[in-house]
């Protein structure tokens, strides 16, 4: 035997052995750091996504459940996808040009066309507002409280929370909200639905050609995809000085909001359809009535879960909508904007911020308000407002002087614009059923979009 090799061999393992340790310990540490990473850059998007199931759209999605059962389940799968296709666009955007929406529209169209967007987003802001402290008085009525307590207390909790508060402290509390809508899923265990049926509808499409399926269809997209999302989503991309590094992150974060969200979606389908639909109860004009009604159908927990869900959606909205419009403005006309700013140097911001609070809240508490016509008006306003933006941001992507080459590939651009055109053609149509239909639609709800 040569003695001397194999002793050669057993020191030069012995000098490899302690390097082996170190590549594993490499590895952990590169995990423990993407990880890090990801929860450093997680929030504009899982709150975006999430707050977008507000009062109005669980009115849209319960009367979805309650009058067609399970049959709109598999819409939530091209929905998932939709909404992640236009949200990661601005994403990129606010990653790559560290500018909000406003502001770039401004600096690349002028500000005529950034006065159209300013004038829209107000209005359309301004009604879903009014129709987030209305949920804040159709949910809290379940548990026995006046509006004229709950919507005053709810109006000054949101706006103490963003006037004192700072840009990372605000995201946790939004993200904590988000855990909350938890309560959705277990109403809709509490209702017993059948399962299996909901399952398999979820993943094979049910078709009704009817002109009732049709507009709940087109009600779902609107009320799934709506502009605030945008501006808010690039807003916050900003705010957090999210760089080109971690855009890979910043994608991740969308993506986990729109399946999050939609999973939400699901469960409240799931609970009205094994409930209402069963029940007959086919009718459901706003999300307050769907949660009274679980009550001696599936329980009082059911009921008081969904309120509850209704609730911490509504002051959720109430809090980002306002604060999306003062961005939207802000940036269109060049003031300073953002929560890290104090009051004192972003006196516009908060001023906006302020008023729209005050006045959606108020209208709540006058008697006899015309709620139904303001919520029509901002919807309408929000459906000529989602193509107009729609188009801006596809503009926008493809300038290789803004993006680089962060722009659109040929794929994504051919979904991207055939997305948004069915968009468009789907909300033109709501629009006309809105102005035209309304009511000669059985079982319609005409709630706000977004």
């Amino acid at each position: 035997m040569n003695w001397p090799a194999i002793t050669n061999r057993i020191r030069v393992s012995r000098r490899r052995q302690p390097e082996e340790e170190p590549s594993l310990r490499h590895r952990l540490h590169m995990w423990r750091r993407r990880l890090f990473l990801f929860l450093a850059v997680i929030g504009p998007g899982l709150i975006t996504s999430n707050v977008d199931n507000d009062a109005g759209g669980i009115a849209t999605y319960s009367q979805a459940g309650a009058q067609f059962g399970y049959a709109l389940l598999w819409l939530l799968v091209p929905l998932t996808v939709l909404l992640y296709i236009s949200q990661e666009m601005c994403a990129r955007m606010g990653v790559v040009t560290g500018k909000g929406l406003s502001d770039l529209i401004r600096e690349e169209f002028g500000f005529r066309s950034t006065f159209f967007v300013m004038l829209a987003g107000l209005l359309v802001d301004l009604g879903n507002t009014i129709a987030e402290f209305a949920g804040v008085a159709a949910s809290m009525a379940i548990f026995g409280v006046s509006k004229y307590i709950a919507v005053p207390v709810a109006a000054l909790l949101v706006w103490v929370l963003v006037v004192k508060g700072t840009y990372r402290v605000v995201e946790k509390v939004f993200l904590a909200a988000c855990v909350f809508y938890i309560s959705y899923i277990f109403s809709a265990f509490l209702a017993k639905p059948d399962w299996t049926s909901a399952i398999r509808q979820t993943v094979i499409p049910n078709f009704h050609f009817s002109g009732a399926y049709l507009v709940m269809v087109i009600g779902l997209v609107g009320t799934t995809v709506a502009p605030w999302q945008f501006f808010y989503l690039q807003a916050g991309e900003v705010e957090k000085k999210i760089g080109p590094r971690q855009y890979r992150h910043a994608r991740m974060d969308v993506l986990l909001g729109s399946i999050t969200s939609m999973a939400v979606v699901f469960f409240i389908v799931v609970c009205t359809a094994a409930t209402l639909h069963v029940a007959g109860r086919t009718n459901i004009t706003d999300a307050g009535q769907a949660a009274a009604a679980l009550s001696p159908l599936a329980g009082r927990w059911a009921s008081w879960l969904f309120a509850f869900g209704l609730l911490n959606a509504s002051l959720f909205a109430a809090s980002i909508l306002p604060l999306s419009t003062a961005h939207v403005i802000c940036e269109g006309l060049g003031f300073e904007a953002g929560l890290d700013q104090k009051v004192g140097e972003a006196p516009i911001f908060y001023g906006l911020y302020t008023g729209l609070i005050v006045v959606g809240a108020g209208v709540i508490l006058i008697p006899r308000a015309p709620l139904f016509k303001i919520l029509l008006l901002s919807q309408v306003a929000n459906g000529i407002w989602l193509p107009v933006v729609l188009i801006f941001i596809l503009l926008l992507i493809n300038r290789r002087d803004l993006m680089a080459e962060m722009t659109n590939g040929r794929v994504l651009n051919v979904i991207a614009w055939v997305t948004s055109l069915v968009m468009i053609v789907m909300t033109l149509i709501w629009i006309y059923v809105s102005i035209f239909e309304a009511g000669t639609v059985p079982g319609m709800f005409l709630g706000p979009m977004g």
